[in-house]
């Protein structure tokens, strides 16, 4: 069987990946695939389920095996996010269905499939805030509230999604665990709070402690090219850097961060701190302390409030 549609569908569409649903509508018969694979010009990946080559599947080769064994079906879960972090391949399909699927495949039975799925997607692919509900609420039934929270913000870094749709789509939706903490989670991020770090700088020691309520993601200029300041406390002369290790554990980072720091001093009577992981998730009650203090040799006129973790005086 030679057939244009077929070589449009394996090079152009598909990733090299067919079913034999597929096959056959194109008026191939089970003899035109028992030769292909013969003459490997098809390899069996699952029951009905083959791809165009002999060597190891691809992430998107494999996402659309999955899709193709169980269908109709769609990448649902950490599949269906920008950046899937897991090797295993989610799909979602019709309730109450009996399948076979590869051992590299979850699937996850849900209502209301075809309300929910882009269909025209390559492969077709749940809608993606529906997926990232479902991933958050994965981490909260966890208590990974860090891990929940890092899933919101690198899919929304892709600018494929708001915080605002993520919050409509809640309300569209009537059962989701950890509802009300994923809808902080996206008013935080709306907010500035843009990484685990700064929403546990948030949480954990500016509102606890009763210290000011701070600007967040402030644009600057000071070193001549636009840069953005985690926290601010404008009013104080108060910069709060958040140096998460993965993006300031380097030599560069660190020139960086003091070609920053040296600008904004220069250009103004502005003072930058820098708070890392273990003082806002460890020490937090003590760098609460110390923020207050700095904050009230520079005008703050508040009291330091203590919260339910800081030790006994």
């Amino acid at each position: 069987m030679t057939d244009p549609d077929l070589d449009h569908l394996l090079r152009w569409v598909q990733q090299g990946v067919v079913s034999r649903r597929q096959i056959e509508g194109m008026g191939g018969r089970h003899s035109d695939i028992r030769r292909m694979i013969r003459r490997r010009e098809l390899t069996s990946v699952h029951p009905g389920v083959y791809v165009n080559h002999t060597g190891r599947l691809t992430r998107g080769q494999r996402e659309w095996a999955a899709v193709l064994a169980a269908w109709p079906a769609a990448l649902t879960d950490d599949s269906a996010l920008p950046r899937p972090t897991s090797p295993a391949i989610h799909i979602a399909v019709h309730p109450g269905r009996t399948l076979e699927v590869p051992p590299f495949v979850v699937p996850h039975r849900t209502a209301h499939l075809d309300d929910l799925v882009d269909w025209r997607a390559g492969p077709p692919t749940v809608q993606l805030e529906h997926a990232l509900v479902n991933v958050m609420s994965q981490h909260l039934r966890r208590q990974d509230v860090e891990g929940a929270y890092a899933a919101l913000t690198s899919t929304a870094f892709t600018r494929r999604t708001t915080p605002d749709r993520v919050i409509s789509t809640l309300g569209s939706r009537a059962r989701v665990a950890g509802r009300a903490l994923i809808t902080e989670m996206a008013q935080d991020l709306r907010d500035g709070a843009c990484s685990v770090l700064e929403r546990g700088y948030l949480h954990r020691v500016e509102r606890p402690h009763g210290l000011p309520r701070a600007d967040r993601q402030v644009r600057s200029t000071a070193t001549g090219s636009a840069t953005y300041q985690d926290v601010r406390y404008s009013r104080y002369g108060l910069i709060i850097e958040l140096d998460g290790r993965g993006y300031h554990d380097n030599p560069k980072a660190w020139d960086d961060d003091a070609r920053r720091d040296l600008a904004g001093l220069a250009s103004s009577e502005v003072l930058t701190a820098r708070v890392t992981y273990g003082l806002v998730f460890r020490e937090q009650c003590r760098t609460a302390v110390w923020i207050a203090t700095i904050l009230g040799r520079r005008g703050w006129g508040g009291e330091l409030r203590r919260c339910p973790e800081c030790p006994p005086r």
